[in-house]
């Protein structure tokens, strides 16, 4: 296997986001977008005691044109929209949806969350649509890490479950309108892991915490994204402590992107339709009991 040389090493700055505090590794000033995917957010707090859990989160909002993807590691979060959809995935899952023509969700803590320790830890990262399938009906699914395939490393210390894509032969759940491969990691420090990516696809590794030592370019720590050149069809590396990360492969889809807010077309007028359309009510109504 001919290793990927490293395209950029982004740090997951910190940011506020309507007062939930998140780190963002892309896009930045460096890296617009890893096409296919569009922004990773990375959030890791304890909920409020002094708010509801049904008030806290993130209330109704809209979405059209890509897929928001939630992967969870601590916690858990509920799930309503305006297709009639109310779920909870808890830790070691993930929350998948095509926003397609419009749908409008919550993603608010489980009323359980403060007996299972009240902290919430979670990614959501934005993959993009082709132009064909934006406007397609949108479908949503929850995968509990029990539906997810396991994966291991040849050492035992290296353990993952796939949510999309084929990872290490492991077929997730998931169906997306792009190629994407999408699983989580557990690394023990000492673990070793060689991961195939399709020449094509375009590849990140973002590591929760701890730190490892990428073959061919060094060591990596917390909190960073690695952006992979397209050089190789693979990636292998070794874990100094023990390490969470998030893997992600894509085809490129290569079109104009144009976002504004929760919306990802290809063109202005189709974001000011958007928001024509969220204003009349065409991505529907979710009211929360």
């Amino acid at each position: 296997m001919k290793t990927r040389s490293v395209h950029s090493l982004l740090y997951a700055e910190q940011h506020d986001m309507g007062g939930l505090p998140i780190r963002q590794p892309f896009p930045t000033v460096r890296v617009n977008q890893i096409d296919p995917f569009l922004l990773l957010h990375h959030h890791n707090g304890k909920t409020p005691q002094h708010i509801e859990p049904r008030h806290a989160g993130v209330g109704p909002h809209p979405h059209r044109g890509f897929s928001p993807v939630t992967f969870i590691f601590q916690g858990g979060v509920h799930h309503r929209d305006s297709r009639g959809n109310n779920s909870i995935i808890y830790a070691g899952g993930a929350q998948w949806m095509n926003a397609g023509r419009g749908i409008i969700h919550s993603e608010r803590p489980p009323a359980d969350i403060h007996e299972i320790g009240g902290r919430q830890e979670i990614i959501q990262l934005w993959i993009n649509t082709p132009a064909a399938h934006k406007m397609d009906q949108p479908v949503y699914f929850p995968v509990a890490a029990s539906d997810a395939p396991s994966i291991s490393s040849a050492d035992g210390l290296v353990t993952g479950k796939v949510f999309a894509g084929t990872v290490l032969e492991a077929r997730g759940p998931v169906t997306s309108f792009t190629d994407v491969n999408a699983a989580t990691l557990v690394a023990k420090a000492g673990g070793t892991l060689e991961l195939p990516i399709p020449p094509s696809h375009n590849a990140v590794l973002y590591l929760l915490d701890g730190q490892i030592t990428l073959e061919g370019y060094g060591l990596t720590d917390a909190l960073h994204a690695v952006y992979f050149n397209r050089d190789g069809d693979g990636i292998r590396f070794r874990a100094l402590q023990d390490t969470r990360m998030l893997f992600l492969s894509g085809e490129p889809i290569g079109e104009p992107v144009v976002s504004h807010g929760p919306f990802v077309m290809n063109t202005t007028t189709e974001i000011l339709e958007a928001m024509r359309d969220y204003q009349m009510g065409k991505m529907g109504v979710l009211i929360e009991d």
